[in-house]
């Protein structure tokens, strides 16, 4: 049996799981501290602790699902990823995204997110996503509000005030 090589395809961007290859472009995206900034996580050392991290990425193995490349439909190009994530301890689902900086302000993380969450709720019949963002964080805010989540709650994210925001399977989003 073939794998299908995309799991989602917007207008412009297609959604595949990450492979080995991917190692090189998520070590440059997480190198720009503009890029990490508000998301807690620190950049790979190297290009082999990227290695390391997709070779033990077992989301899509666990739970069917997980974060995807985002792929630009034109040129073939890693512009970041998106995708959905399961958090077993809080026994939640939540949408995230990242892109390459020369990438913001395309319209990439709302388009691919949109996507992401139709799926979550026609294909994996999640009953809400979460969306979880430093409230420093304007541009993702603006993209989950965009989206249709609702702001429900602070919360502590790494230190700082973090919001979560949510969107349950029969709400409309746009």
């Amino acid at each position: 049996m073939q794998k299908k090589k995309h799991i989602l395809e917007t207008d412009r961007l297609f959604l595949r799981e990450w492979n080995i290859k991917d190692s090189e472009n998520l070590y440059q995206l997480n190198l720009n501290p503009n890029v990490v900034k508000f998301t807690g996580d620190k950049a790979f050392e190297n290009n082999s602790e990227a290695e390391k991290f997709l070779v033990n990425y077992e989301d899509y193995k666990i739970n069917g699902y997980g974060r995807w490349a985002v792929i630009n439909k034109s040129n073939g190009e890693f512009v970041g990823w998106c995708g959905l994530k399961y958090v077993e301890k809080l026994n939640e689902t939540d949408i995230g995204f990242r892109f390459f900086e020369k990438h913001w302000n395309k319209g990439f993380a709302t388009e691919s997110a949109k996507a992401c969450i139709k799926y979550g709720f026609e294909k994996l019949n999640l009953e809400t996503i979460v969306g979880r963002v430093m409230a420093k964080n304007f541009a993702s805010i603006k993209v989950l509000e965009k989206l249709g989540l609702k702001y429900e709650r602070e919360f502590n994210f790494d230190e700082h005030k973090g919001l979560i925001y949510r969107i349950k399977n029969n709400q409309t989003f746009t």
